[in-house]
């Protein structure tokens, strides 16, 4: 192995917040949380559709949070098996996020006529947020993978 592939790893302790892409966790937490307590607030028009996409936000937010505590916390080590654990936990994040996304945006088409303007409102924001989070997600998945590729 080289010495430039060598030199990467993930950080620890406040550097994960100042390194490409694990500074996407901010984003990922704040996109994801609006998902949250926005499906939590309107009324259920498919409760399969709907509890599906309060899975992926409250399953990633906890796992997002989790995940950066251990970077900050220095469990890693330095080993280069965490870097595998990075690319495939945001690689399966990115996917539930999508389906999410769109069976949320599929669960607004749907009540658009049933409930009232405002609640209609929160699930397109709901939407919105769902695919920002895919995209937050998508972003640190494919850094994560090149990460993992180069060491």
């Amino acid at each position: 192995m080289s010495s430039a592939a060598a030199s990467v790893s993930l950080p620890s302790g406040c550097s994960v917040l100042a390194t490409f892409p694990d500074f996407l966790f901010i984003p990922e937490f704040v996109f994801g949380g609006l998902v949250w307590i926005l499906v939590a607030s309107t009324r259920v028009a498919s409760a399969m559709i709907q509890g599906w996409v309060m899975f992926v936000s409250v399953f990633c937010f906890t796992l997002s949070t989790l995940l950066m505590c251990l970077y900050f916390c220095g469990a890693h080590g330095g080993k280069s098996s965490w870097l595998a654990v990075d690319a495939f936990y945001h690689s399966m994040a990115a996917l539930f996020y999508l389906s999410a996304a769109v069976l949320q945006a599929f669960a607004t088409i749907q009540a658009k006529d049933t409930f009232s303007f405002k609640i209609y409102q929160e699930d397109i924001s709901a939407v919105v947020f769902a695919f920002a989070a895919t995209l937050t997600y998508v972003i640190h998945k494919a850094f994560s993978l090149l990460r993992w590729k180069s060491s």
